[in-house]
């Protein structure tokens, strides 16, 4: 379907199967770009756990002083979440109105800007904002990938689309858990060792604009300035009005002397009232999206999919220093097992979906059996840490890879789910609904898991919580019911 500007007609969604012919399978081409999209905006938003692990260790910049270095790390990790999770739901509005493909470009170009200019600030406030605004400008990405997936792909290869495209996500925590070290170490050829940190950020921040550019020049058919322009200036807007909530709940915390726990628990409050607001004003327009009880059943699965995605990814080198007193460059190796296991595991998930769909199973089925082998892997890494005196970073290593295989098999086929339930002309909104309310998970998890290590000394306490939230997150699904795909799911053509 090609994206057009706000108020010229749409076509209709869903009317007419992907055409083949002589170009082969050209949703497979979309896969591909989006899989980059994918790659560096995961890498811009993990890398400022390794960083925060690599000044808590070496005692520098604004952590140097902090009296709880890992509770304040999280909040920082925390916070960006907070900006990611208040554009989730507007920006799959927007994606509905000015076309798909605009809004991923445009969130493409603010990543990149933002995270280069990350590595120019100095102070502790000076970084949360830079933070806070990538995470606005990111969260514009994940619902209008996920619908455009959904709209080039035949349903016969969804699950596997989804995937392969988020696939990218692994590609990005991996690059910036195990190459952080080594951007480290670039960064103090040419700074001041304390400042090395910076390279980081450079490098990647020129490496998002890089394949922002590429995937504009690619998806140029559907892009027109009108709505490029539209698009940047309400997300703009909306962006501005949520900082400055987001920066004053933050100061206002601190001004208080309130934990950085707290304050991290009055973030989500805010966004729990700002999608009340949300649903005041639009609730009439969004009721298949937001009164739909299966679909409301898997936002809140949600919650302890991502806490588990973004406590590993933002903590594990730390957990695995603190466990095997290893290097910085061994941890974050080790931790990188962790991330390195959606690169398979994204895929083969969505290709179990698609398949055992064609063989009469729903993708509840799929979905139980991966939540649950990640529940029982969990359970083993969290007793293996707490019980043993010197963990072994193969052994942590293996735990991490196998818990990480299933947890990362099961997200494919979670949001070819959603795509089923949703109305399809409502995907946009229904995607940024569900990521918005997960993403309660990823501004909680770094916080929390920051404070309980602060106070109790060691990884396992926060290890435990994680693991009791996977084996909720099995129970809760057990409730929705299995659906088979809306009857108007075929893609249209246009894929690329």
């Amino acid at each position: 379907m090609q994206d057009v500007p706000a108020g010229a007609p749409r076509p209709a969604s869903g009317t007419a199967p992907a055409a083949e012919g002589r170009r082969g399978k050209p949703w497979r081409t979309v896969w591909l770009l989006l899989l980059l999209g994918w790659t560096v905006s995961a890498a811009d938003r993990a890398v400022t756990g390794p960083v925060v692990t690599w000044m808590i260790n070496n005692d520098v910049g604004f952590l140097a002083e902090a009296e709880h270095p890992h509770a304040l790390g999280g909040l920082v990790g925390g916070l960006f979440f907070a900006g990611y999770m208040l554009t989730q739901f507007p920006g799959g509005y927007l994606g509905d109105r000015f076309g798909h493909h605009t809004l991923i470009v445009v969130s493409l170009v603010w990543a990149g800007v933002t995270t280069l200019l990350t590595g120019f600030v100095g102070g502790l406030v000076a970084f949360i904002v830079l933070r806070v605004v990538t995470g606005l400008g990111e969260g514009a990405f994940f619902s209008n990938d996920r619908t455009l997936v959904v709209t080039v792909t035949p349903e016969r290869e969804r699950s596997l689309g989804m995937g392969v495209v988020i696939t990218g996500l692994a590609f990005g925590i991996t690059i910036a858990t195990v190459f952080t070290p080594h951007f480290v170490s670039l960064g103090k050829q040419v700074l001041a060792d304390e400042e090395a940190w910076r390279m980081a950020f450079w490098v990647l921040g020129t490496a998002t604009l890089a394949a922002a550019a590429l995937l504009a020049v690619r998806f140029r058919a559907h892009l027109r300035w009108a709505a490029l322009g539209g698009a940047t200036l309400r997300l703009g807007g909306i962006s501005a009005v949520s900082l400055a909530l987001i920066m004053a709940v933050y100061l206002l915390g601190e001004r208080a002397g309130l934990n950085d726990l707290w304050i991290a628990l009055l973030e989500v409050a805010l966004a729990v009232v700002l999608v009340l607001a949300v649903l005041v004003r639009k609730g009439t327009e969004l009721r298949p999206v937001l009164y739909n009880r299966d679909l409301f059943l898997l936002y809140l699965a949600n919650i302890a999919i991502l806490w588990n995605l973004w406590f590993f990814s933002f903590w594990s080198v730390s957990i695995v220093t603190g466990a095997a007193h290893s290097s910085f460059m061994s941890a974050a190796l080790t931790a990188g097992f962790n991330a390195g296991a959606g690169i398979l595991g994204f895929p083969v998930g969505g290709w179990l979906s698609d398949r055992t769909l064609r063989l009469g199973w729903t993708r509840k089925t799929v979905m139980l059996a991966c939540t649950g082998s990640q529940a029982v892997l969990t359970v083993a890494f969290a007793w293996y840490v707490t019980v043993a005196s010197a963990p072994s970073l193969w052994v942590m290593g293996l735990l991490l890879f196998f818990a990480s295989l299933f947890f990362n098999a099961l997200q494919p086929v979670g949001h070819a789910w959603t795509a089923e339930l949703a109305t399809p002309r409502l995907r946009g909104s229904a995607f940024g609904m569900e990521n918005l309310i997960g993403e309660t998970g990823a501004v909680l998890a770094p916080a929390v898991g920051g404070a309980l290590r602060d106070a109790t000394g060691n990884w396992s306490t926060a290890l435990w919580l994680d693991a009791g939230l996977v084996a909720g997150c099995f129970c809760l699904l057990g409730f929705v019911r299995a659906h088979r795909p809306h009857p108007s799911s075929a893609p249209v053509e246009g894929a690329a």
